[in-house]
């Protein structure tokens, strides 16, 4: 009864989107368009990127690399190819953590969460468009071969030019219909259960009572086991596949790592900035509290995952695993190397040392700070995931930049947008008076 008693006095709060809050979005997107075409211009010039030899890149990529040379695009138009699949996988992989993170909290049985719910609901809104370009990117990399090698035409076919013995035996799972297929399961699958919470949530908010809450944590538990299978998958798919003849067995949760980490720093840094705007009122420094604290726990959770793999890679010094790291580590004439070093420092040694006080993770003028930082770094952690085995040495940053702000701009106009259809508050949520009342 208190907990209705109190919910009583309260009232729904809806998002504003102001216009020129969307002219901001659509400037982003339109200042993205201009640096891209810079950059296109630049390239095509010969400056603004990198320009290596292929014996590097034969020497790192084997003799199936080195054959298929000649099947390249123009540096820009292979740069572009590149960094939509770059930001498509980081946007697409946060906006599915809004919806992880939201079952967490359903089948922990969490209450101090419940007053940024929708913002992980919001969070999602990018699943659908995720998909639809990442099939679209796929598509174009059958312009040149630029994006997958493995997709070159004979490279599974003993006889031909081309033929790769290693890719060749990976051809059962690396195949073109298959890897599609994957691709829509493991979206198709957030998409659907994302919806599914949604709607619950939604439901709830009209008619109250408890069977919707019970409801969504059997749909939360399902979904959990679903993601725990498709997040690693997707990583193999998206991500690692780029180096097809390199692997490693932790990748899938280091990538999930990076998605996991830059998820909680979105969700505190729309938090902060709604605070600031007026919005969400029960939002108090003991829930800001637990926000830095995951930021500040999973950033070392990130750095574990990552010095696991190098270290093991490392000890063990086998050539077709070492060849992931001589490439960001001095290949190329050293042109990933800076990154390679910038990467520990904003991912790990930067929220480590901010956020390690407890008042720090109670200041907002700290966590945003923090959580732009790692949002950041981690997109620069799957650029340095995706560049070298693509780009080589011809990688550079002004096109890959323009694609990032239209994709930014693109990613909170739909954020906003679905931000704006509910209560910022669920006002029916059964643990709605403990979120309320919660404090660390």
């Amino acid at each position: 009864m208190a907990t209705l008693t109190h919910q009583e006095h309260l009232t729904a709060e809806y998002l504003e989107v102001k216009p020129g809050t969307r002219r901001s979005f659509m400037l982003i997107i339109v200042a993205g368009v201009a640096i891209l075409i810079l950059g296109v211009i630049l390239s095509m010039l010969g400056i603004g990127s990198h320009h290596e030899a292929a014996e590097g890149a034969a020497a790192a990529h084997g003799a199936g690399h080195a054959g298929a040379e000649h099947h390249g695009s123009a540096p820009w138009l292979k740069r572009i190819i590149v960094s939509l699949w770059h930001n498509n996988v980081f946007f697409t992989g946060v906006s599915a953590i809004g919806t992880v993170f939201m079952a967490i909290q359903y089948v922990a049985y969490a209450g101090w969460s419940v007053v940024v719910k929708r913002i992980n609901e919001a969070l999602s809104a990018w699943l659908i468009p995720g998909l639809i370009i990442m099939l679209v990117v796929f598509g174009l990399n059958f312009i040149n071969y630029d994006l997958f090698h493995w997709t070159v035409p004979g490279i599974m076919d003993k006889g031909s030019e081309t033929y790769d013995r290693i890719i060749a035996g990976k051809s059962g799972f690396l195949n073109i219909p298959f890897y599609l297929i994957r691709t829509v399961i493991y979206l198709g699958l957030w998409i659907f259960f994302t919806k599914r919470l949604r709607d619950l949530s939604l439901e709830e908010d009209l008619n109250g009572g408890t069977a919707y809450f019970h409801k969504s944590i059997n749909v939360s538990a399902l979904f959990l086991v679903f993601y725990a299978v498709t997040s690693s998958m997707s990583a193999w798919d998206w991500v690692m596949s780029v180096d097809v003849h390199w692997f490693s067995t932790m990748f899938g949760w280091y990538v999930f790592a990076s998605w996991w980490v830059s998820g909680i720093a979105a969700v505190t840094l729309c938090a902060i900035l709604l605070k600031q705007a007026g919005y969400l009122p029960l939002l108090k420094e003991g829930h800001l509290h637990d926000l830095g604290k995951f930021m500040f726990g999973f950033s070392i959770f990130w750095t574990y995952v990552w010095f696991s793999q190098f270290m093991l890679i490392w000890y063990a010094n086998l050539p077709e695993e070492a060849v992931y790291f001589n490439q960001r580590l001095g290949g190329f004439n050293g042109q990933y190397t800076w990154m390679f070093y910038g990467n520990l420092f904003v991912n790990f040694v930067f929220p480590f040392l901010v956020l390690m006080t407890r008042d720090a993770k109670r200041q907002m003028i700290m966590l945003k700070i923090v959580s732009i930082a790692i949002l950041i770094g981690h997109w620069s952690d799957f650029y340095l995931m995706l560049m070298p085995g693509t780009m080589k040495g011809d990688n550079g940053f002004i096109i890959e930049i323009g694609i990032a702000l239209i994709f930014l701009g693109s990613f909170l106009i739909l954020f906003t947008k679905r931000l704006s259809q509910a209560s910022l508050t669920p006002l029916h949520h059964p643990f709605l008076d403990e979120s309320v009342h919660h404090t660390t």
